[in-house]
């Protein structure tokens, strides 16, 4: 496993796409591989030491169609020395009972099968009522959260300093 970051990716309309050029761009200083998973499936998972994870959050906190094709295969992934980061994608405004609850389903899979996990993030300034996705204090999200959809303006800057943190917990830099 070399130090190349393993990213992945699901995306439907082109919004979770997008979050990982922006961060592919601020990682640029770094070697990156991206990797849609409608694609490319999770093969290549096992090259990588660092991975960062995008998922998005359907309709009442469902998986996203890629990664609900390819989720029973997680379970034969040994994630065991290996540290992962994730960004969700949701919608706090029309979503707000589920915002960002497949993050949270990718979570706790990741650290069940042995993930180190890192980039975790405050949930100050989003308005949601409920989400899978929060750590056990309720102070953080499990990994960067974006709402595409109605802070769309906050999205580069929080992707900045998100990817600042990940890096510095990758020990990379």
């Amino acid at each position: 496993m070399s130090n190349t970051i393993g990213l992945f990716f699901g995306t439907t309309t082109g919004n979770t796409e997008d979050v990982a050029a922006l961060i592919a761009e601020q990682l640029s200083e770094l070697s990156v591989d991206q990797h849609d998973i409608a694609e490319e499936g999770l093969a290549a998972v096992g090259n990588y030491q660092h991975m960062i994870l995008g998922i998005p959050t359907w309709d009442f906190g469902e998986l996203q169609e890629d990664w609900d094709d390819l989720w029973s295969e997680l379970d034969e992934i040994d994630f065991n020395g290996r540290t992962c980061a994730l960004f969700g994608l949701g919608d706090q405004i029309g979503y707000a009972e589920w915002f960002l609850d497949a993050m949270g389903l990718l979570h706790d899979k990741l650290q069940e099968r042995g993930a180190r996990m890192v980039g975790y993030w405050p949930n100050q300034g989003y308005k949601f009522t409920g989400s899978k996705a929060l750590t056990q204090d309720e102070t953080h999200f499990v990994g960067l959260a974006v709402d595409q959809d109605s802070q769309s303006d906050e999205t580069d800057e929080r992707v900045e300093a998100w990817v600042k943190q990940v890096v510095n917990e990758f020990e990379l830099d």
